[in-house]
């Protein structure tokens, strides 16, 4: 632009050219220029201009003009904007750690306490899979007074426990706290589940759609467990949760 185009004495654009212009010019640009001054914004803030944009990108929204013809289509496209950037905002990176947490499990029959086991969160880190909460770990746990039912292991009374604590005992979690008659096969696993409560206050619903999961792996001999899984599993899409998902939840509980 010359310095003759930028004199104040130069005469403004006709409001013609303006609308015109405007009429060619993406979302973005439009919100810009209509800061330049109060004709400027008069002009890029008409229905002439936004129409097109918020009937393409947001359809839905455009219908509700018919709804209220007051509402510009300007403030419709802006709504619909500021709602999908909020959908696809990244949340906060969790405040708990693995290390700062221990999982500690504790199963149990009427007759005999068969696992108790403490392990840090750093430990299970190790043996996490690829960013979802889900962990095992190796026991060897040799129980001989359990029953054989049609070649099945048969566990009456059992008791089964999992708490999460926080590092220096401040807090703990209850994850899991369940009990009953359990029949597992030949070198299968025992599956355990406890519908997990929403975090935060906000909720009326005390739903979360979340499961606390557990699995006890028993090896060849049946009455040896050689293995226990842990996880967060969504049964919403029967996924487990990414592990930033499922410290996200646990410090609800865990951290003031």
């Amino acid at each position: 632009m010359s310095p003759k185009s930028t004199d104040a004495s130069t005469p403004p654009l006709p409001w013609e050219v303006v609308v015109l212009v405007a009429h060619k010019l993406d979302p973005k640009t439009l919100a810009i220029a209509s800061c330049v001054s109060k004709s400027w914004y008069i002009s890029m803030s008409s229905d002439h201009n936004w129409e097109s944009h918020c009937i393409t990108q947001y359809p839905s929204l455009a219908r509700l003009k018919y709804t209220n013809p007051l509402i510009p289509y300007r403030r419709l496209y802006t709504m619909g904007h500021t709602a999908a950037k909020r959908r696809v905002k990244s949340p906060c990176k969790p405040r708990l750690s693995l290390d700062n947490i221990i999982f500690v499990i504790d199963l149990s029959t009427e007759n005999q306490l068969i696992i108790n086991s403490a392990k840090s969160g750093r430990e299970l880190e190790k043996r996490e899979r690829k960013g979802v909460f889900r962990f095992e770990f190796d026991v060897d746990v040799n129980y001989e007074s359990w029953s054989s039912v049609d070649d099945k292991v048969l566990l009456e009374g059992v008791k089964i426990s999992w708490n999460v604590v926080l590092k220096g005992w401040r807090a703990v979690f209850t994850m899991m706290e369940c009990g009953g008659k359990v029949r597992i096969g030949k070198g299968g696993d025992g599956w355990f589940s406890e519908e997990l409560p929403s975090p935060g206050c906000c909720f009326s619903d005390s739903r979360s759609g979340m499961v606390a999961d557990m699995k006890v792996g028993f090896s060849s001999g049946r009455s040896r467990i050689g293995k226990v899984s842990l996880g967060i599993l969504s049964i919403i899409n029967w996924r487990y949760l990414s592990l930033e998902d499922g410290l996200r939840y646990l410090q609800h509980y865990l951290l003031p």
